[in-house]
This record gives C-alpha cells, sequence and structure tokens, in this order.
C-alpha cells in the first residue's frame, strides 16, 4: 500500500461511527417551525464539568477542548465523516500535493491569507511558529508535548508558509500538530503572548484571543461562559449570535433545564441521564462513538499493582457486559482494548470482555494472597485493600465503582472509594491527583484523537509530569513497538505495531479497560448542522443556527 497520512483517518472508521449514531433520536433539522422556547440566535449550552482554564496548552479535560474550540483554531480540523478539513491551513498537506516531503521529515502549511485574530491583528506564520515554542518552553506547565517533541525547529519563509523540520518520520504529524488529536492543541497569537516567560498564569487563560467564530465575553467561574459571534470571521459570519455555556455540577439541575427548555444543549451527559433525556419533547439524543475509553488505571509503581500478574487478575474478576447494562444503560460498549471497535488499529484478539473468576482466583492465590477467615485476601499479615479514585461529581463513576467493588469481593479483595471532583482528579502536574500519582487505581476516562496513537499515555517518555502517562508504566518492547508505530507512515506496518501494541497491553495490565463510551448529546432539535466529528463536537460552530 502506498504511503498514506494526509489523509490517515478514512471513511470506513467513520462510517461505522455514525451508522450507530444514526440509531438514536437524531433531529439534524428543526421540522415544523421554531419552537416557542427557542431563543433565535442564542444557543443555552450546559455541561456538568467546569474547566480550569481556556488555555489548550494548559488543559487536561476533554470539556476545555471543547469549550475553546468556539474562539480558537486548529491547522487541521475533522468533519462528521472522517475527512480532513484544512481551517487555518489553506490545504491539508499530503504525499500527493507536496505538503508531507518524501522522506517523512518535512511538513509544509501552506495558511489562509484572509485570517485575523479577533482584535483585528493578522493571522501569519509568525504565530504558528511562536505556539510551537510556547508548547516545548520547559517554563511553561503544558499538559504533554507529545508529537511536538518530534519537531527539530519550526520554519516561516514568509508570512503564509510555516514549514515543520521533524527529527524522524511521525506518522500522526498531520493529526497531532495543531489538530484534533488526544490533546487538541490550537494556534495562539504570538502578537499578544510572546512577552510573557510563561504562558502558566495569565489573562489570556481566563478571556483568550482567537481566531474562531465567536469570541470570549466573559467567564463568570463556576456559573457560565459567554461568547459572542465573530462577524469577521474568516470561514463565514456565524449564524448564531450568542453562546451561553453554563457550569451546572448536578446533571439533575440540567435535566430539569432541558424539560423546562431553558438548555438547548447538554454536553456530554452521563449514561443514567440518557432514559429521561430521550423522554423530553423537542430534543434529540444522539449517542456519537467516540475513540474513547473508561478504564481502571493502575499506579503501576505501588504495591500490590507493581504486579501485572495482580493487574491482570482484577480485570479477569470483572463482568464487563453487566457492568454496560447496569451502569450505562447500554450506551456504551463493552472493551476488550483501548481502541474501539472502528478504528483501523483495532484488534479483534487483544482482549476479551468475558469475566473468568476462576483464573482470577488461581492468578491471586499464585501471587501469595490467600484468602483471610472473612474472605478478603492477606499477603504479609496485609489486608487486599485497594484504593479506587473516582469523579465525585460523576454519579456514573459512582455506579460503576460500586459495582466494581461488588464485583471484586467476589475475588477477595477489599475496595474503597475515594471520591474527587473531576478538576482535582484529572488535574495538571502539581494539583492532579494521577498527575501527581497520588492514587493506587482510578477509574479513567480518555479521550483520544483522529490517529489510533496511544503512545502519550503508554511510553516511559510520557511519565507524569512529562505527558499522560498517569500510570507511571515502562517498558521498552511498548516504547519499541509505539516506535514501529509512529514512524512508518504506510499503514500495514504500523498495523503489525499496534497488534503488537495491543498484545503488550493485554499481558501487562496498567489499564483494565471497562467499555467504549458513546458521547450522549442532547440537543433542541431546532438546532441546525450540528454534525459532531467524535473528537470535537463544535468543529463546524460557526454553521450552527437556532
Amino acid at each position: 500500500m502506498r504511503p498514506l497520512i494526509g489523509r490517515m483517518v478514512v471513511g470506513v472508521v467513520w462510517a461505522g461511527l455514525f451508522l450507530l449514531t444514526a440509531c438514536t433520536r437524531s433531529t439534524d433539522e428543526g421540522v415544523g417551525g421554531r419552537h416557542p422556547w427557542t431563543q433565535p440566535g442564542v444557543l443555552r449550552m450546559a455541561t456538568s464539568l467546569s474547566p480550569n482554564t481556556l488555555n489548550p496548552f494548559l488543559s487536561t479535560q476533554q470539556v476545555e477542548a471543547l469549550i475553546q474550540a468556539f474562539a480558537l483554531d486548529p491547522l487541521v480540523a475533522v468533519d462528521e465523516n472522517g475527512h480532513d478539513v484544512p481551517i487555518l491551513a489553506a490545504a491539508v498537506p499530503t504525499l500527493e500535493n507536496g505538503g508531507i516531503s518524501r522522506d517523512g521529515l518535512t511538513i509544509t502549511y501552506r495558511l489562509r491569507k484572509n485570517v485575523r485574530w479577533q482584535d483585528g491583528a493578522p493571522f501569519t506564520s509568525r504565530d504558528v511558529a511562536f505556539s510551537y515554542h510556547a508548547i516545548m518552553n520547559p517554563a511553561t506547565t503544558v499538559a504533554t508535548r507529545h508529537g511536538y517533541d518530534e519537531i527539530a525547529r519550526v520554519e516561516t519563509p514568509d508570512k503564509y508558509t510555516a514549514v515543520f523540520r521533524l527529527k524522524r518520520p511521525f506518522a500522526p504529524a498531520v493529526h497531532t500538530f495543531f489538530a484534533h488529536s488526544d490533546a487538541p492543541y490550537y494556534v495562539l497569537p504570538a502578537h499578544l503572548l510572546a512577552r510573557y516567560p510563561d504562558l502558566n498564569r495569565i489573562p489570556f487563560n481566563s478571556k483568550p484571543v482567537g481566531t474562531g467564530p465567536f469570541k470570549v465575553e466573559r467567564w463568570v467561574r463556576g456559573d457560565r461562559i459567554e461568547y459572542v459571534a465573530n462577524d469577521d470571521y474568516f470561514l463565514g459570519k456565524p449564524k448564531l449570535r450568542r453562546i451561553v455555556v453554563h457550569l451546572v455540577p448536578d446533571e439533575n439541575t440540567i435535566a430539569s433545564q432541558m424539560r423546562a427548555h431553558e438548555i438547548d444543549w447538554f454536553s456530554a451527559a452521563t449514561p443514567r441521564m440518557y432514559p429521561q433525556l430521550r423522554a423530553i419533547e423537542g430534543v434529540g439524543v444522539r449517542l456519537v462513538p467516540m475513540n474513547a475509553n473508561d478504564a481502571i488505571q493502575f499506579n503501576t509503581k505501588r504495591a500490590p499493582y507493581d504486579d501485572s500478574n495482580v493487574r491482570r487478575a482484577i480485570g479477569l474478576a470483572i463482568d464487563k457486559p453487566l457492568l454496560v447494562r447496569e451502569a450505562t444503560y447500554e450506551t456504551t460498549v463493552p472493551a476488550t482494548e483501548d481502541l474501539p471497535w472502528f478504528m483501523w488499529a483495532f484488534d479483534p484478539k487483544a482482549g476479551t470482555t468475558a469475566r473468568d473468576l476462576p483464573r482470577a482466583n488461581a492468578m491471586l492465590d499464585a501471587a501469595g494472597w490467600k484468602r483471610g477467615s472473612d474472605g478478603i485476601r492477606v499477603k504479609d499479615g496485609k489486608r487486599f485493600s485497594m484504593s479506587l479514585a473516582y469523579r465525585s461529581d460523576s454519579i456514573t463513576d459512582r455506579n460503576r465503582g460500586v459495582l466494581i467493588a461488588s464485583m471484586l469481593k467476589d475475588a477477595g479483595i477489599e475496595t474503597e472509594l475515594k471520591g474527587y471532583t473531576t478538576a482535582l482528579l484529572y488535574g495538571p502536574p502539581g494539583t492532579g491527583v494521577m498527575a501527581d500519582g497520588k492514587f493506587e487505581a482510578a477509574l479513567q476516562t480518555w479521550y483520544a484523537g483522529s490517529d489510533p496513537d496511544n503512545s502519550t499515555q503508554l511510553t516511559c517518555d510520557q511519565v507524569a509530569p512529562k505527558g499522560f502517562n498517569w500510570s507511571r508504566y515502562c517498558n521498552p518492547a511498548m516504547d519499541a513497538a509505539q516506535h514501529a508505530a509512529l514512524s512508518h507512515y504506510d499503514r500495514p506496518t504500523r498495523k503489525r505495531a499496534y497488534a503488537t501494541i495491543e498484545e503488550l497491553l493485554a499481558r501487562d495490565a496498567p489499564y483494565v479497560y471497562l467499555w467504549w463510551p458513546r458521547q450522549i448529546e442532547a440537543v433542541n432539535s431546532d438546532l441546525k448542522h450540528f454534525r459532531p466529528n467524535g473528537i470535537i463536537e463544535n468543529w463546524n460552530a460557526w454553521e450552527w443556527s437556532i
């Protein structure tokens, strides 16, 4: 097969994805005229998750990437059919158009010439180069430098050309560099930010100036973020006039607001809300498959979770189909691995969803954990009591934690549920429980990008605080397989590498993958042209109307 990179995401991936989306009651176009409760031109959105920052380089939460995308733009996005879409780039770099060199070491972006920042300053290649240097600035606490650390330098031969010179071939380049990756970074303005020694604590982080279709008007922390239309947006004047993002920690409150038609879009609702949201008049509910997974993540530097046999035994003691039925109303799909079934790198032989309690018991016995008089296992005088961290602001996490605790008790493991807010559990190094390694095991939801690249969680050089390898898992064999997957552009070679990666994941078990989520999006049926792509729901927000 000829080398591919510019169109790495192909229709077969999203074909299966949107067949599933269509199975839910979906209303892309308003019918029968506008509802009386709809406010023309005003989108009222609600989320139960609260952002820590509006600066993408500092983000650690999926909700932050979503909210930031109203005001900020990538070089390249992905549409609802999985096709690459040039945004700040005038064209998507490919081998065919010369944007990717034959040796894979040079990526050239031709930039649009009609783009201005929301303060009127022109967008140029200087902004792209600055954004790269800001990410690589060791003084800035970025979430990850994955991919960007493969860049040797960024050249700007003219105002509308940015040339990325790579240290080595990097297959996911176009889907990583200021794109819809697992850590979506958008281009930031050099003329406003270059004067700062770092970006950690600057006014921009609360009120960014972007090139996007909407301007941040105000952020009332803990309450709402308000946007107004950027009428000079280079892809066209937005049809919406205002967007108000309501930050409501209680999902029951959001559901009540949806029933009262005070909210038009409930983003990323948890599964327990699904039955009642489907019953609301004038609301369409979509199940959008994501390149994402929900898992138990182990801190592999803490005993007994430094023993892969113990970790595997815990996985075998869990009934994943039962979890999906009881905790998610079957809105999710039982997982065998991290990569979901619709990704081209998915390996159907990698793992299993079946519970095998006899085997789990045998493995724990062999590891020296013997049952005590009360049925809980003991080794060297210490009870097997696992602290399982979860998001206290997620009822789904709490419910699945209770179910998992019951299942693990059958294997002689006692489980203590320990709740943290999402912002604290997933926070950056210095404040985040997982980033700082202050956990034994944790329930985690991970959203990836348009490429199967999963190295940010699995390679030695991404161990926190350098990246998202919060499990502290480090295996030279995994690093070698990841290198093969990332350094070759031809898909057969990459697919073989990912088969090895998934085999190692199943053997070493730094995670127990529970299910693949389908994001629940409840929207006012008057909202038109809402076409989530499975990574960033609002990639085409300038086209939306209500």
